[in-house]
């Protein structure tokens, strides 16, 4: 009787372990997952993640609903056992999660910079899937050879203490910046670093102003419409006035390691660049999507470092990337980014200079070169509206 007891008793473990072992294997998870999602500032967002199956091999898309961003791509998407993890690296996000024994729900943890926060997705069904908008058509280019301006631009005086200028943005055809001083915008429209910025009032650097404008054509400008109308906004709302010299300068010099570069080509059809920074894991992440070596090196000098940034890859397409590094009391102009404490865990990133090479292939040296500098003549504090 015992022996048969203890008989049923392993053949009852045999079958749950049996039934455990199909279920992992044999559960789908392609579809939809949908959940909502709670940042810091309290609102909520609702999310999906599309899973899907193509030759064994798991892909999954992130649409975020109340945000208006575009679908991303996960560059992974893993399911080990019961484990769930995908990334998105351009963002700087990682998700991780715990299938459910009947694989119809997964409680995970969504980490995007420094603060992990919880969320748990269920598998949609027909009846309870959210709608996922069609994306919106691709815009209308203004036309290649245009030449356009500013119809209506507003500046206002910024406030806030920004030591920096907060954000450069192109939405449809409405521009907007924040917290530009004259010396930002000057070093944007003619792509050149603050040092390369000869004379010009104290107030140059110290000023800071909102500015919202919106073009005179149609359509959605090139990186270089963008910096024409920002020309004719200096020379008409600052009475700028300026002549080119040639100087030596400390430089910095963007070449391809001798790992070679780890870029990989944009998906992106935009006619613009997006670049910015925000927080890492151990340091400062810095995201690049549909760049040119010249907007990257661009962003560098203008953004995080001290002197210009000459670009000598000779990479001549358009990339997506991210990395993440911990700055130096040289960069950001010795006012780095303030973002929430770390964990004391976090082993700290590397330096700039270290990070370039290990993620993306490309170093930096610091050389002596000529460099064109903006020598000032003449410049007003912005008119009024």
């Amino acid at each position: 009787m015992k022996k048969l007891k203890l008989m049923l008793c392993l053949m009852a473990f045999v079958a749950l372990m049996g039934m455990g072992l199909r279920a992992q294997g044999t559960v789908d998870i392609t579809g939809n997952w949908q959940g909502t999602l709670t940042p810091p500032n309290g609102k909520e967002l609702r999310v999906i993640l599309s899973v899907s199956k193509d030759d064994n091999r798991l892909n999954s898309v992130l649409h975020v609903l109340d945000q208006g961003a575009p679908p991303f791509k996960a560059s992974s998407t893993i399911l080990d056992g019961s484990t769930f993890k995908c990334a998105i690296d351009m963002i700087g996000l990682s998700y991780e999660a715990k299938l459910s024994s009947d694989g119809k729900a997964m409680t995970g943890t969504w980490t995007q910079g420094v603060t992990p926060l919880p969320l748990n997705l269920v598998h949609a069904t027909k009846e309870t899937a959210w709608e996922i908008p069609a994306p919106p058509p691709p815009p209308k280019l203004m036309a290649a050879n245009a030449d356009p301006s500013f119809d209506v631009a507003t500046i206002k005086p910024n406030d806030t203490g920004a030591t920096s200028m907060q954000g450069l943005t192109i939405r449809g055809r409405n521009f907007a910046t924040r917290a530009s001083s004259l010396g930002d915008l000057i070093s944007f429209a003619y792509n050149v670093q603050i040092k390369q910025i000869s004379g010009g009032p104290d107030w140059m650097t110290k000023d800071r102003y909102d500015i919202a404008a919106v073009p005179d054509q149609e359509g959605a400008p090139n990186a270089e419409q963008v910096r024409i109308m920002i020309r004719k906004l200096l020379a008409d709302r600052f009475k700028l006035a300026f002549h080119h010299e040639k100087r030596e300068l400390s430089a910095f010099v963007l070449t391809t390691a001798a790992s070679g570069s780890k870029l990989i080509p944009t998906e992106s059809k935009g006619s613009l660049p997006g670049l910015f920074y925000g927080p890492g894991k151990g340091g400062i992440g810095l995201h690049v999507m549909n760049a040119t070596m010249g907007d990257f090196t661009s962003f560098l000098q203008q953004a995080v470092l001290d002197r210009p940034v000459v670009d000598q890859t000779s990479l001549t397409g358009k990339y997506d990337f991210t990395f993440v590094f911990t700055p130096d009391d040289s960069q950001f102009n010795g006012h780095p980014p303030q973002f929430s404490k770390q964990a004391d865990d976090v082993e700290a990133a590397p330096s700039l200079f270290e990070a370039m090479p290990q993620s993306l292939g490309l170093k930096l040296e610091a050389k002596k070169a000529m460099a064109d500098v903006i020598a000032i003549d003449h410049v007003e504090k912005p008119s009024a509206n």
